[in-house]
């Protein structure tokens, strides 16, 4: 259907075959699984038509998102609309899937052009989640909505039951903006501090004020990184994360 992979390419059928044995999954049409791997920037700079994995994944998106809300619909019986919908916006975050997605290898599969190769693209955050939604996506075409399906819910189970006992990763900035317009009315100010590093290799330092204190600088490997080592930092000086919180968004 996808005849992406040429028959003498052995290296490629390899790395693909190892993927789907540590992701537990079986493909029928391995060419359909490959197209999942294969970021824009590869078909920009081939100028091949449709060799890339935006259709897939947002297909994928939609598997992803019906599989998981059905299961927070049954392991959620008591709670509203309004906390599935906030579980749920953390169990299909960026955040959650980029992890998953090395978790099971996605970042050693991935087809990129060479400019988005040299700037680290196998490991950006949007990538690999955008490659997990595509593998999902593929793996509907290949074997219908039930295999797509358990393969989501092998990943996404645990993710459920870290969310649902608030004991995953926070997203500290919605903490923290939350919790200062409640209590001062005002929000949190972001500041750059500086940047250091070749561009492949940046490292960004914030830091973050709130009613005339300033709590940071911290570092991360881009801005939205270091902004969020900022508010954990005010975050824990305030004892927000003392306080009942609902899973954040």
């Amino acid at each position: 259907m996808f005849p992406f992979i040429p028959q003498s390419d052995g290296e490629r059928k390899r790395v693909l075959h190892h993927f789907q044995k540590k992701a537990g999954i079986r493909f029928r049409d391995i060419g359909l699984l490959d197209l999942a791997f294969h970021h824009r920037s590869y078909s920009n700079e081939t100028t091949k038509e449709r060799v890339n994995n935006e259709r897939l994944e947002f297909l994928g998106d939609a598997v992803l998102g019906m599989a998981v809300a059905a299961r927070l619909y049954e392991c959620m019986a008591d709670r509203p609309e309004g906390d599935l919908a906030k579980t749920k916006s953390v169990v299909v975050s960026e955040d959650t899937l980029s992890e998953l997605a090395l978790q099971i290898g996605i970042d050693e599969c991935l087809i990129l052009g060479k400019g988005e190769e040299l700037s680290g693209g196998r490991k950006k955050k949007a990538i690999l989640a955008d490659a997990t939604e595509a593998v999902i996506g593929a793996l509907y075409l290949d074997s219908g909505f039930r295999a797509a399906e358990r393969f989501v819910l092998d990943l996404m189970d645990p993710r459920i039951t870290l969310v649902m006992e608030n004991r995953h990763h926070r997203d500290y900035k919605t903490l923290l903006q939350e919790y200062v317009q409640k209590t001062y009315k005002t929000v949190p100010k972001y500041t750059l501090v500086r940047k250091s590093g070749p561009d492949h290799d940046r490292t960004f330092w914030v830091n973050v004020e709130i009613n005339g204190n300033t709590y940071g600088p911290e570092q991360g490997k881009n801005k939205k990184e270091a902004e969020q080592a900022a508010a954990s930092v005010a975050a824990h000086a305030l004892s927000i994360l003392e306080q009942p919180q609902s899973p954040a968004p």
